[in-house]
């Protein structure tokens, strides 16, 4: 390639990229709020949820949040979950409020009045969470699989997520996620099941899946 079109590239790249940022500027700048406390939702069938959820939580802690993890179904006698991030996290317990409150998965369970009781306790420290002034940024991980479970009133939780206080940001992850939750959220991101190994024979491992 010659020098000369080397230049000629060089420039329709530079006249390409100025027009791209005419129209990035503007889009932002017609972005006239600020800042906003957040409903998110996780959901979908692929793997990430909880995942995306806690890597917000670790932005959220580099600029010194309190931070607030409510777990649904996860728990029980048959497991302490005491996940990577759970362990990583607890060495900010100055900025991190983590509640395990579940008795397992309702297939473990069996005992749909345990599943409903637990998320009922579970959803009380939530909202107990909610009205700390403190805590910026709280993680409703797996509600939505109480939600699909009819473990707790539907209505009651969507309404009470609207009316949170209006600097606090809430993530909600699991799958199935409610149409109504979905209406309700500013945020939705849908995790999508392209592959997994887990279908290959492949075990939950620690570091990976825990």
């Amino acid at each position: 390639m010659s020098p000369e079109t080397d230049d000629a590239e060089a420039l329709r790249h530079r006249e390409k990229m100025a027009k791209r940022k005419q129209v990035q500027d503007a889009e932002v700048a017609a972005k006239t709020v600020e800042s906003k406390g957040l409903l998110m939702v996780h959901t979908g069938p692929g793997k990430g949820k909880s995942s995306a959820a806690f890597g917000l939580v670790l932005r959220a802690l580099g600029h010194d949040w309190k931070v607030g993890v409510v777990q649904f179904g996860k728990g029980g006698e048959k497991n302490s979950w005491q996940t990577g991030e759970r362990k990583a996290l607890e060495r900010f317990s100055d900025l991190v409020s983590w509640h395990t409150l579940g008795e397992g998965f309702t297939w473990e369970t069996q005992d749909r009045a345990r599943d409903i009781a637990a998320a009922a306790r579970a959803w009380d420290k939530a909202k107990e969470l909610m009205a700390d002034p403190e805590i910026k940024l709280l993680v409703l991980d797996e509600l939505n699989i109480a939600l699909r479970y009819e473990h707790l009133p539907l209505d009651e939780v969507v309404a009470t997520l609207i009316a949170r206080r209006p600097d606090l940001h809430v993530i909600v992850t699991g799958r199935n996620a409610k149409p109504e939750l979905v209406a309700a959220a500013d945020l939705v991101t849908e995790m999508q099941a392209t592959k997994h190994h887990f279908a290959a024979g492949v075990k939950a491992q620690a570091g990976i899946e825990f």
